[in-house]
């Protein structure tokens, strides 16, 4: 087989996810998060967006509904990232999530970007990020991308918004 690339400016377009509670996901995405519903599809999906996008998020109990998270020592997924525009975007959705007094399971400086961790109510990983700009990303001594995990600034963070 002939080696391949990906085309650059391929995206990762939206996640579907089984979940055990349609309306306690709708809460969390839409009424914690902001996310938009977009649509019902009957009463066991809807799909949900920001900025009107047909959808980024789709969540169905069709082979879920009352069952149980998935066990974390399995295959599965780890999380989904949800890319924020600006730094102050991140800033408030933190101080959204703090106010209303939602577990977080991390939060981290990797050099590229920033981000918060916590599970959905289905025990999913949610990853709430923003990017620095490409130029600051770290280099190490022969200029190849260096990434790491270092404890998020969260003042510095929180002063975006103040």
């Amino acid at each position: 087989m002939e080696p391949y690339t990906i085309p650059a400016a391929t995206q990762i377009g939206h996640v579907h996810l089984k979940v055990t509670d349609l309306q306690q996901s709708l809460d969390f995405y839409c009424g914690l998060l902001g996310f938009e519903l977009v649509m019902m599809y009957g009463k066991d999906a809807a799909f949900i967006s920001a900025g009107g996008y047909h959808h980024h998020i789709g969540l169905n109990t069709w082979q879920s509904k009352g069952g149980k998270p998935a066990p974390k020592n399995t295959a599965g997924l780890f999380h989904t990232a949800i890319l924020f525009p600006t730094r102050r975007d991140l800033a408030v959705i933190f101080k959204r999530l703090s106010e209303a007094k939602y577990p977080l399971t991390g939060a981290a400086d990797h050099g590229v970007s920033e981000a918060i961790y916590l599970d959905d109510p289905d025990e999913n990983g949610v990853e709430l990020y923003w990017d620095r700009p490409k130029e600051l990303w770290p280099k190490d001594e022969n200029g190849e991308l260096t990434m790491y995990t270092r404890q998020l600034d969260v003042n510095g963070l929180l002063k975006e918004i103040k």
